[in-house]
């Protein structure tokens, strides 16, 4: 991969969320990993992720120094730089505000495999970020956030949002997409009653393979993008 096509993916990636319906106004952000060792490629500050084109990225050091694009790098760009920090087979992350995850966070549930979606956590309970609801603005928050997320697809910031990362472009954004909508899904049936059936973790275990193999992921976000198109 070169620094172009990695800049064209972190591109492809904000449209994806968008599409998805993950926007937050100007906020929240994906990076992807560069691929010559100099940081990540994410959007500029103050665009929406539908907004974003190769005019609006930046390269951001591991130092949060920008070395390519226009601007200061986002007040959280140590997320992204300490997850891929702490992780080289990771390749890009996400975060984003989605509302039905910080709606679920909220009620300090357990998230249940009651649906494929909630199965990509192969019956255990998502990942919290519990240290503080702030932004996380310091390479000692992002690396405590890294370590919460450990080795998950994904995470629950309570108060906050989501994160997500994957060993590509296409995962992340998907491992976002599906902790909201598994979020979603459960809310919905919480709202109806008490949850009485979901996959024990056997079920649940053999579901993340089944359902969430790389060519469904790349599926998925290839759908995305063709809604932005």
């Amino acid at each position: 991969m070169t620094p172009e096509e990695a800049r064209a993916l972190a591109v492809r990636a904000h449209r994806a969320l968008a599409a998805a319906g993950q926007s937050d106004l100007v906020w929240g952000h994906a990076a992807v990993r560069d691929p010559g060792g100099r940081g990540v490629w994410t959007k500029a500050p103050g665009w929406g992720f539908a907004e974003v084109d190769d005019d609006r990225t930046q390269l951001v050091s591991f130092d949060a120094e920008v070395l390519e694009g226009e601007g200061a790098p986002h007040k959280e760009c140590h997320i992204h730089l300490e997850i891929l920090r702490r992780n080289p087979a990771l390749h890009a992350s996400v975060h984003t505000h989605a509302q039905a995850a910080v709606a679920f966070a909220a009620l300090g549930t357990p998230l249940l495999p009651i649906s494929h979606e909630g199965a990509l956590f192969g019956g255990a309970d998502v990942p919290r970020f519990t240290l503080t609801g702030r932004l996380v603005r310091t390479p000692a928050l992002g690396a405590a956030l890294a370590e919460t997320l450990g080795d998950a697809p994904a995470a629950l910031l309570p108060k906050h949002g989501l994160v997500a990362a994957g060993a590509t472009v296409q995962a992340a954004v998907m491992h976002a997409v599906l902790l909201d909508r598994a979020c979603q899904v459960q809310l919905a049936a919480m709202a109806a009653g008490p949850v009485r059936v979901w996959s024990d973790a056997a079920e649940a275990a053999a579901k993340r393979t089944e359902c969430w193999p790389p060519a469904q992921l790349d599926a998925g976000f290839d759908h995305l993008a063709r809604k932005d198109v």
